[in-house]
């Protein structure tokens, strides 16, 4: 498991859309936490702070430690909602985390050794059917990705969950069939139709006009088989 991140955050004592567009004036953006059988609160984070976790992937994944004043509270973020046109963050919501608590995380599948893939290197396609796996994991446990090693396999071939080595105490949640994670399909190949040169000559053979000689013979003939008559 990566280290716990700290954020520092501030509380938030006036809740309402007035109030949150004066914190976000200010470079803070409005948040709560909830959860672990307590009342939410309202908090407040550095917008830059914030956008730094956010730009480094897999933010609601990921565990972090409000820091609040001396208390602290591991948490795990749950939804964000950014501006429709800046993607700035505009409201956070963290999920208070009990200790020894399992959570149900949506992991990044990470495909490793694809050099090493028999079905890569004859021209077979990598076709990723789950980017991410929805996993159980302890709270102090949860994997920023699992790894997916394509060593040996051929086109045709099915890459299952059950394949995958997962960290001690992690489980997928799916847990009725051994599900499909990625594919190596078989090259695609277009094929586009063009008339053939036999065509072509077959066609100009049909529609080809008599050459002069053979057009003043027939003329030639038929006149004078009418004059015989």
């Amino acid at each position: 498991m990566a280290d716990i991140d700290q954020i520092k955050v501030q509380d938030r004592e006036k809740a309402g859309k007035g109030a949150s567009r004066a914190l976000r004036r200010a470079g803070l953006v409005p948040g709560i936490v909830y959860g672990d059988n307590k009342e939410p609160a309202n908090i407040a984070v550095d917008r830059v702070l914030l956008e730094k976790h956010l730009h480094s992937g897999g933010f609601t994944s990921k565990l972090f430690e409000l820091q609040l004043g001396s208390r602290k509270q591991r948490v795990l973020p749950r939804e964000i909602q950014l501006h429709p046109v800046t993607d700035r963050p505009l409201h956070v919501d963290f999920l208070r985390i009990a200790a020894g608590a399992e959570l149900a995380i949506e992991v990044a599948v990470n495909f490793i050794n694809e050099e090493e893939c028999e079905g890569l290197k004859q021209g077979g396609v990598l076709n990723v059917v789950r980017h991410t796996v929805e996993l159980l994991c302890p709270a102090d446990a949860i994997p920023e990705s699992i790894e997916v090693d394509l060593t040996g396999y051929e086109i045709g071939d099915s890459v299952h969950i059950g394949s995958v080595k997962l960290p001690d105490g992690v489980t997928p949640t799916i847990t009725d069939r051994d599900f499909t994670i990625a594919t190596i399909a078989a090259p695609t190949v277009h094929t586009e139709e063009t008339e053939g040169e036999e065509g072509e000559a077959v066609e100009g053979a049909e529609g080809e006009a008599p050459a002069e000689g053979e057009a003043a013979e027939g003329e030639d003939k038929e006149s004078s088989e009418g004059g015989e008559s």
